[in-house]
């Protein structure tokens, strides 16, 4: 990290350390919120991982895990002018990751939680979330249940049809499957099916963890057992958050006309472009970068911590992760809509300001800032944002 300020001589020694740094000390003891104008947490983010669940690699430890919060970090820092900070920790449960984190909290202006288990996932965001005055957020679930969602959007607004009106199969019901669930649900899905290894999730499998639960009594309160081959039948929408080579050729023929298949498992997707389109999906994106509707989270975590931090909000709500889905969906126009085309380009610089813009008013229209602006305000901040990216 380069310093911000000159260190040239004794008088600037003095003022960056001792005896001048004393004075922001004595101010902060006083006033515990000065922390955010004296020092960097306004503009920091913890990126915390324990290497439990990897991208689809796995359990393969901290160590291991640290090249992907390092990538993220870079990530924050190019997209959102975030300073992020990889930490990987070797702890043995969710106990001591929350007890670790606690105590990090201070030093930071949010949390990105990253790469951890199901469902130790949903405790320890939960835990932090209530126990903390700090956004926390798991990128895992909401990054990727937000961008799948403007991409379903954009897809539906092509090929003419509407949300509530169409059948939607998610299959993979792990951190990012039940988020992108919940999300879909929340903004007025119709008709949805989750999928995992045991078919639909059904209420009477007792294997299930306590958040598949409550999906699964929301999306199939009667119990019925079908299998992935079973709910595809006509479907309009599938969203792949899974395994590689999931979705065959067979598969997806027996889907609707004009469908849309994101296929989004990590590193290896579900199934390639060619084979979807072979077998007449209309729509298809999938994480990888280099190709057409890329359903990647760097098109929102960066926004969703900028603008959280511009305002110090305390949690990012649901209303937040909606706001932010809205903001991406806008920055394709019905004229830029095409097949390759319904989600807006990682390497569009407006998209971190315009989720930011998004995320900031809204974190203050529910009142969880900490600093309240207007929307002349709001305005001028994020076209400075966007001058500064640019």
């Amino acid at each position: 990290m380069k310093s911000k300020v000159p260190l040239r001589d004794g008088i600037d020694l003095s003022l960056a350390y001792t005896p001048g740094v004393a004075e922001p000390c004595r101010l902060i003891k006083d006033d515990p919120s000065k922390v955010y104008d004296y020092t960097l947490k306004a503009n920091s983010v913890a990126v915390i991982s324990d290497g439990s669940r990897v991208l689809g690699l796995g359990n393969i430890g901290p160590e291991a895990g640290l090249p992907v919060m390092e990538g993220k970090a870079v990530l924050f820092k190019e997209f959102g002018g975030v300073d992020a900070f990889p930490i990987c920790l070797n702890v043995g449960n969710e106990e001591e990751f929350i007890q670790v984190a606690r105590a990090l909290a201070p030093s930071f202006g949010g949390f990105n939680l990253e790469d951890i288990a199901t469902p130790k996932c949903y405790d320890i965001e939960d835990r932090l979330k209530e126990e903390l005055n700090i956004p926390v957020f798991h990128d895992d679930q909401h990054g990727t249940a937000a961008v799948a969602l403007a991409g379903v959007i954009g897809g539906l607004r092509l090929v003419g049809k509407r949300l509530d009106k169409v059948n939607v199969v998610v299959n993979g019901a792990g951190a990012a499957g039940t988020a992108i669930a919940r999300l879909l649900l929340h903004m007025g899905a119709g008709h949805l099916s989750v999928c995992d290894v045991d078919g639909l999730l059904n209420p009477k499998n007792s294997r299930l963890n306590r958040v598949q639960m409550e999906l699964a009594s929301k999306i199939n309160p009667s119990g019925r057992t079908a299998t992935l081959e079973d709910v595809i039948g006509g479907a309009d929408v599938l969203i792949g958050v899974s395994a590689p080579g999931a979705f065959t050729m067979d598969l997806m023929k027996r889907m609707a006309k004009d469908s849309i298949v994101f296929a989004m498992a990590n590193p290896v997707p579900e199934t390639d472009r060619e084979s979807a389109l072979i077998a007449g999906v209309r729509v298809f994106g999938t994480g990888k970068s280099g190709e057409p509707n890329q359903v990647n989270n760097v098109l929102v975590f960066p926004g969703i911590f900028r603008g959280a931090l511009d305002v110090r909000a305390r949690k990012i709500n649901e209303e937040m992760k909606v706001a932010a889905v809205k903001a991406l969906v806008s920055l394709v126009s019905d004229d830029e809509l095409t097949e390759d085309h319904v989600i807006p380009d990682p390497f569009d610089r407006r998209v971190a300001p315009a989720v930011a813009k998004a995320v900031a008013s809204t974190a203050v229209e529910t009142g969880v800032s900490r600093i309240c602006m207007n929307e002349v305000e709001i305005n001028a901040l994020y076209a400075k944002r966007l001058s500064e990216l640019s």
